[in-house]
């Protein structure tokens, strides 16, 4: 049989990945003495250089485990540097909770609202409202109070994840 030499990459839809080709890609191997999986994972090689070593995923995170980047500073320098990093990070680190966006105010991710929807409350209710919501729809569908009920079974248990998410992301909000 004989092989065909037509290319798939000719009109629409293509049939191989943007950015394929056929020639074989050059991939650059763990530096770690005798591991022959992917380096793809670069790590300084000091503090201050453009030097990298490539690790695989498991020899990063063992190189990293022993990674003082404060290292040769001073106590003072080393918190100095602390404070600006958290500093030009913080704004980051506010809008963690955010996640996408999608109705409100933005102060609730969409897995918060759902849940704030299924504990059949409004977008902008405080902890103490979602805990007595929770108790009060808690008692109302308990597989104890209704035996048998396999409806009650199932909301209950959607009031009982809602109310975990819920608690989760209050405990992660700053104070």
């Amino acid at each position: 049989m004989t092989r065909s030499s037509r290319s798939y990459d000719w009109g629409f839809p293509r049939w191989r990945g943007y950015g394929s080709s056929r020639e074989t890609t050059k991939v650059r191997l763990c530096d770690r003495e005798g591991c022959d999986r992917p380096g793809d994972r670069p790590a300084p090689k000091s503090p201050n250089s453009n030097e990298r070593w490539y690790f695989c995923e498991e020899h990063a995170g063992e190189y990293n485990r022993n990674w003082n980047y404060f290292e040769g500073l001073t106590a003072e320098e080393a918190a100095a540097r602390e404070a600006r990093e958290r500093r030009e990070a913080s704004g980051f680190e506010q809008a963690r909770h955010y996640g996408w966006g999608g109705p409100g105010d933005g102060s609730r991710s969409r897995d918060e609202l759902n849940a704030l929807k299924a504990l059949e409350l409004e977008d902008d209710a405080d902890f103490e409202a979602i805990k007595k919501a929770w108790r009060r729809l808690a008692k109302e569908n308990h597989p104890d109070v209704k035996p048998g009920d396999a409806a009650a079974a199932v909301r209950f248990q959607s009031i009982q994840a809602a109310f975990e998410i819920l608690r989760q992301a209050e405990e992660r909000r700053p104070r």
